[in-house]
C-alpha cells in the first residue's frame, strides 16, 4: 500500500483543524499541502495548539507534551489506525522542536535511503540544525533494516518518529522498542468528526467555506457515523459530496444524506486478516459465546465475516471453542461445530454464514464446562514435574512369556468382571497415587457425569492395592481375555 499522510484526527479529538480561516500551515520537507491538494490534507493543523483531542496523548499534563515544552522530543512509535493523524502528529512534533522533518514509507524506502538522510542528518547538525526521521510503516521494514536505524537513534544522530497500524510488541525489535517510547492513538469520537466537517465547511482559505455548499443535518449525520472515527473518510466524502451536487435556484449546492450515501458507496468494517483487528475481533467473538452472550456473538461473527475475515479460519475457532468452553456441559457442541466447519468447507461464502451463526448461537446457548482443559492442565502439571514415572506393572502389556514372568499384567482387573464394570484398582503410577485431576462442572449434562464420577471413584478407591475385590459371579475370575499372540503393541 502505498505511503499516504494521516489527516489528523483523532481519538476524542480532532486533529484537523486550525480556526476556520486560519492561514494554511508553512511548508515542511515531507508535508503534501496545496490547492490541488485532497482537503483531507489541506485541512491539516498548522500547530499542536490547532491539534484538538488525544489528551491522554498529547494533552497538556501528558508526558509528551511535558517533554516538548523542556525542548526535547524522545524517539517514538505512534500507533493507531489509519486516517488517526499519525503522519500529522509527527510534523507537528518536529516544528514544535525546531527539527528539520524527513518522511520516508517503510513501503518504497530501504536501509539505503536511511543512511542518506543520516548522512544528511550529519551535515545538519554540524550547522546545529535537529533531524526527525519519520518513518511510516515502520512494521514494514524487516529486523535487518530497523537493526540499521538503531545505532543513529541510540547516538541522537536522528530523532526516529515510527508510525505503524500494528502491535508494536509484534512487529518493532525489542532493542528499538527499548528506546523509544510508544504513543498509542485513537479513533476519532464522533463529536470530533463533526467538529472536523464544519471546520472544513467554514474554512475559507483551505476548506469549502465561500463556495455555496450546505450539509444538510441528516447528511451530516450520516457521514459522520460512516466515518467511524476516521476524519480522511469523512472530509474525503464531503468533498466528493459537494463537487456532485447541484447548485440550486439560489446557487446553494446542497449536500443531504442521499449525496453523502452515493460518495461513500459502501463502507466495510475494517479488518486486517494479517494485523491487530484479526485477533481482536476474533478474541471479542469468543469471549462473548464463552460468556453466553448469543446477541454480541452474531455481532462479532458479521464483523468478521463482512470484513473479508476467511470463514474456515472462524469455524475452526468455534470447534476450539466447543471443547475448551462448552465441553461436556454439552457433549454435542463439538460435533454441531465440526459438522459447521465441514459445511463452511462445502458450500463456502457467501453462504458460509448460515452453519457459522447456528453454531454462535448454539454455542452461546450451550451449558458450559472447561473440566477437560483444566483437568488436563492439572494431569500435564503431574507429568512434567516426574515424567517418566514408570507404568505400573499390573497396568502393562504382557504378549511374550518372559513379560508374564517379570510381572507384567499380574493382579490386573478385568473390568468387565465386576460390577458396573468398575474394578476396584489403581491405574496411575506409584507416586501419584490417588491424585485427582478431573473436577467435574456442575452445569448441563456433566451434572450427571458429577454423580456418577463420584461413584465411580469411590468404587476404584475402595482398595489401595492392585489385588483382592471378588468379580461378579460367574464370570471370568478376574483375568482379562487371554492375549492372542506377542503382539508388541496389544492391548490385552
Amino acid at each position: 500500500m502505498p505511503a499516504r499522510r494521516d489527516p489528523p484526527r483523532h481519538g476524542q479529538a480532532t486533529l484537523f483543524g486550525p480556526a476556520a480561516g486560519a492561514a494554511p500551515a508553512p511548508a515542511t520537507e515531507g508535508e503534501p499541502g496545496g490547492p490541488d491538494a485532497p482537503l483531507a490534507a489541506r485541512m491539516r493543523p498548522a500547530s499542536l495548539g490547532d491539534f484538538v483531542g488525544q489528551e491522554r496523548a498529547v494533552g497538556p499534563q501528558s508526558l509528551l507534551m511535558r517533554s516538548i515544552a523542556a525542548g526535547e522530543l524522545p524517539s517514538l512509535i505512534l500507533w493507531g489506525p489509519p486516517g488517526c493523524g499519525k503522519t500529522t502528529l509527527a510534523r507537528l512534533l518536529a516544528e514544535a522542536w525546531g527539527g528539520r522533518f524527513v518522511a520516508l514509507s517503510a513501503v518504497t524506502a530501504g536501509v539505503a535511503d536511511v543512511r542518506r538522510v543520516v548522512e544528511e542528518a550529519r551535515q545538519a547538525t554540524r550547522d546545529h540544525k535537529r533531524t526527525v526521521l519519520f518513518l511510516d510503516e515502520i512494521h514494514r521494514f524487516s529486523k535487518a533494516q530497523q537493526d540499521a536505524i538503531l545505532p543513529h537513534v541510540e547516538r541522537g544522530t536522528v530523532r526516529l518518529i515510527g508510525a505503524t497500524t500494528e502491535n508494536p510488541s509484534f512487529e518493532v525489535n525489542g532493542a528499538l522498542l527499548s528506546r523509544t517510547h510508544v504513543v498509542r492513538l485513537e479513533p476519532l469520537r464522533e463529536e470530533a468528526v463533526r467538529e472536523i466537517v464544519r471546520r472544513a465547511l467554514a474554512d475559507t482559505v483551505r476548506g469549502l467555506g465561500g463556495q455555496g455548499i450546505e450539509l444538510a443535518p441528516a447528511g451530516e449525520d450520516a457521514l459522520v457515523a460512516a466515518a467511524a472515527g476516521d476524519a480522511r473518510v469523512a472530509l474525503g466524502a464531503l468533498e466528493v459530496a459537494a463537487a456532485g451536487a447541484p447548485p440550486g435556484p439560489d446557487g446553494v449546492r446542497r449536500v443531504d444524506a442521499a449525496a453523502v450515501e452515493g460518495a461513500l458507496l459502501r463502507r466495510l468494517p475494517r479488518h486486517d486478516r494479517a494485523g491487530d483487528a484479526h485477533y481482536d475481533v476474533i478474541s471479542a467473538l469468543i469471549k462473548s459465546v464463552r460468556g453466553s452472550d448469543a446477541d454480541a456473538g452474531l455481532y462479532w461473527l458479521a464483523r468478521l465475516l463482512e470484513g473479508g475475515e476467511d470463514p474456515l479460519f472462524v469455524a475452526r475457532r468455534l470447534v476450539l471453542l466447543a471443547s475448551e468452553d462448552v465441553g461436556l456441559g454439552d457433549p454435542q457442541a463439538l460435533g454441531l461445530a465440526m459438522a459447521a466447519y465441514q459445511a463452511v468447507h462445502a458450500i463456502g461464502m457467501p453462504e458460509a454464514y448460515l452453519p457459522l451463526a447456528e453454531a454462535t448461537i448454539y454455542l452461546a446457548l450451550a451449558p458450559k464446562s472447561n473440566s477437560a482443559m483444566r483437568g488436563y492442565g492439572a494431569a500435564r502439571e503431574a507429568v512434567m514435574a516426574h515424567p517418566d514415572e514408570p507404568v505400573p506393572l499390573h497396568l502393562r502389556n504382557a504378549p511374550t512369556r518372559l513379560m508374564r514372568a517379570s510381572g507384567y499384567a499380574q493382579g490386573y482387573r478385568y473390568a468387565h468382571d465386576f460390577a458396573g464394570s468398575v474394578a476396584p484398582q489403581e491405574h496411575l503410577p506409584e507416586r501419584h497415587r490417588g491424585a485427582s485431576y478431573y473436577a467435574p462442572g456442575t452445569n448441563g449434562f456433566e451434572a450427571d457425569m458429577a454423580r456418577r464420577w463420584q461413584a465411580v471413584r469411590a468404587r476404584l478407591h475402595e482398595e489401595s492395592a492392585p489385588g483382592g475385590g471378588e468379580p461378579r459371579r460367574g464370570e471370568g475370575g478376574g483375568q482379562a481375555p487371554p492375549a492372542t499372540g506377542p503382539t508388541r503393541g496389544g492391548c490385552a
